[in-house]
């Protein structure tokens, strides 16, 4: 099933259309990494601003985006349908994000973790704040 696909199925059950503005912004999230709102906005050029912000929102209560925290403001991505699970780190002198592939080890233990307090894992984000290695160079 292709991304488009998934898209699309998501929407259908939540009863919800396919507009202009909801591809574009789905299609400015499949073309990047990631996007800051900003970003977002500049991508999708031809919707007004609270339209963009208004699909975010939406797609990030269906789970078809992802907030990911960078300090004080956030980065968004396409969710666990569209890309496999990973966590990531965030330099703190320029902003960049990096994606860290999924550690088996280390799913399994934030799992017990859960487990020994009677809670039930169903998804998770790991942020790591830091100095990427062209910031530590200039330093």
């Amino acid at each position: 099933m292709s991304s488009q696909d998934i898209f699309e199925k998501s929407l259908r059950t939540h009863k919800l259309s396919l507009t202009q503005p909801r591809q574009a912004v789905f299609d400015a999230l499949q073309h990047h990494k990631s996007l800051t709102m900003s970003e977002l906005v500049k991508s999708c050029e031809n919707f007004d601003r609270a339209s963009v912000y208004r699909t975010a929102e939406l797609f990030e209560k269906l789970g078809i985006v992802v907030r990911i925290p960078t300090g004080w403001k956030y980065r968004l991505e396409l969710g666990e349908a569209f890309l496999e699970h990973h966590h990531h780190a965030t330099c703190s002198t320029c902003g960049a994000s990096i994606a860290l592939p999924e550690d088996p080890a280390l799913e399994k233990r934030l799992r017990e973790l859960a487990a020994r307090r009677d809670f039930t894992l169903t998804t998770h984000q790991i942020e790591l704040t830091g100095t990427c290695a062209g910031c530590a160079t200039n330093s």
